[in-house]
């Protein structure tokens, strides 16, 4: 954890930015109410309109919060198909003055079974001080941190005053962000800018905030096996005909060995700082059942930041209410593969090839299509802009210390963005707790951390400006 100063800094200044950005929370949790409600899945076929109308929503608020050059753009991915569409926004810095990006995404993950949901996925509901829904914390509470923050400081800014500001909010990042490079190489001018803060991460507790200085990797895969030219009857050939349901079961089951490590060799493995985090508080927060054990060796913090996994998040299988007594013929399942900081995504993938190959049963034909990947980040580097960070995040929970912290998850844009902007200060920090449950069942928001976000960001641009 990070100690802090508050040396030099006006508590006036600071108490009336503090006031502000508590008078602007009540609009800004309308507007995220408004977010939520748009079902903007970018993995889904379907959801363009809903992509489009978010988009558009974003556009609006950023200019009604005083941004004045505001676009929604669109970029193409790797197949020359377009992307969803990002909102781009940007006010020039005054001279002298450096410039940040504020980033954040509008697209959510799919919601599972919405009757798994207390109430419905794209209806907020408050319950305990938490706001429920799908994206009500990743990361629409990204988009409307940055936005009260905006409405905070712009209306006090002359042309000569602040810091430049630019805004990049995503509309693909939770489908693996594919068109990302090209919108980066065609809009890159208009996205230079001197420090980062990306908002969608977590904080070790809703009492304690965090600035996250490492993020795995990215690969999704589908991985299909072939054993016959059709399905069979399996009365008839059962027992002597392997089919594709068994073959991928079997494969599957050879990525991990008996303590549900991976057991792909070759993959980069590392160690996570000694930060306090119990076994019975990781099981509380991800709701693991009891007599349930976790899964791989090592610290607890290690498994979940500075090592590989994979996860089957989804395959064809016949649903039970189709299902017939036959053998099939094909089967296919999505990997999504976490890769520790300092991992080539391109090896990583060779790697996992080859274990796939050698541990196919049967003799079964395999195939394995390659469909998003993002690479690691690692970032745990002093700098003014982290001192300036470290410093709003306590000043805005009240004195608390900062975790310094990984996170499991992956963010593409970083790893891209650093391409660009070598020289920047990268922060990310976010919205989240670990009650929040992205990408669950039943996902929420701490309403009381929406609200430090903003004031410690909005405390951030103002120290950034020389104003505290």
């Amino acid at each position: 954890m990070s100690d802090v100063t508050t040396a030099g800094t006006s508590d006036g200044a600071v108490g009336a930015l503090r006031r502000r950005v508590a008078d602007l929370l009540p609009a800004g949790r309308a507007d995220l109410e408004d977010l939520v409600r748009v079902r903007g899945i970018s993995s889904s076929p379907d959801a363009g309109p809903e992509l489009a109308r978010g988009a558009e929503m974003v556009a609006g608020l950023l200019r009604d919060a005083g941004m004045p050059d505001v676009e929604v753009v669109t970029a193409r991915g790797p197949d020359g198909t377009p992307g969803a569409p990002a909102v781009l926004a940007r006010r020039p810095a005054p001279a002298g003055a450096p410039t940040v990006l504020l980033y954040a995404h509008h697209d959510v993950q799919p919601t599972g079974p919405a009757e798994a949901w207390t109430t419905p996925p794209f209806e907020p509901v408050e319950r305990d001080g938490r706001l429920h829904g799908r994206g009500t914390a990743d990361d629409k509470a990204g988009v409307v941190t940055h936005v009260t923050v905006l409405r905070a400081l712009l209306p006090t800014w002359g042309p000569q005053d602040g810091v430049g500001v630019v805004v990049l909010v995503e509309g693909e990042e939770e489908s693996g962000s594919p068109s990302l490079p090209d919108l980066l190489a065609t809009h890159g001018e208009r996205l230079r800018a001197d420090v980062v803060v990306v908002a969608d991460s977590d904080n070790w507790s809703v009492d304690v905030p965090s600035l996250t200085v490492s993020l795995r990797g990215l690969l999704e895969l589908d991985v299909t096996v072939r054993t016959l030219r059709q399905p069979l009857h399996s009365g008839i050939w059962g027992g002597l005909v392997p089919d594709a349901t068994q073959a991928l079961t079997v494969l599957l089951a050879r990525l991990w060995d008996d303590a549900g490590d991976l057991a792909v060799e070759g993959l980069v493995r590392g160690e996570a700082a000694d930060l306090p985090r119990t076994e019975d508080g990781l099981r509380a927060d991800g709701g693991v059942l009891p007599g349930v054990e976790l899964v791989g060796r090592g610290s607890l913090l290690s498994r979940t930041w500075r090592r590989p996994s994979v996860t089957v998040v989804a395959s064809d299988a016949v649903p039970l209410a189709l299902a017939s007594n036959t053998l099939a013929a094909a089967r296919t399942a999505r990997l999504s593969v976490r890769l520790a900081p300092g991992q080539d995504v391109d090896e990583a993938e060779r790697l996992l090839r080859e274990h796939l190959a050698a541990t196919v049963p049967f003799g079964a034909h395999l195939e394995v299509e390659r469909l998003a990947s993002g690479r690691p980040f690692e970032g745990d580097r002093p700098g003014p802009a982290r001192d300036a960070a470290d410093w709003a995040l306590s000043t805005a929970w009240d004195g608390a210390r900062v975790a310094h912290q990984g996170l499991g998850g992956s963010i593409p844009l970083v790893a891209e963005l650093l391409d660009l902007l070598p020289d920047a200060e990268v922060l990310i920090t976010g919205v989240e707790d670990p009650a929040t449950a992205a990408h669950g069942v039943d996902e929420s928001l701490s309403l009381a951390v929406l609200g430090r976000a903003a004031t410690a960001e909005t405390l951030l641009l103002a120290r950034l400006a020389g104003e505290v």
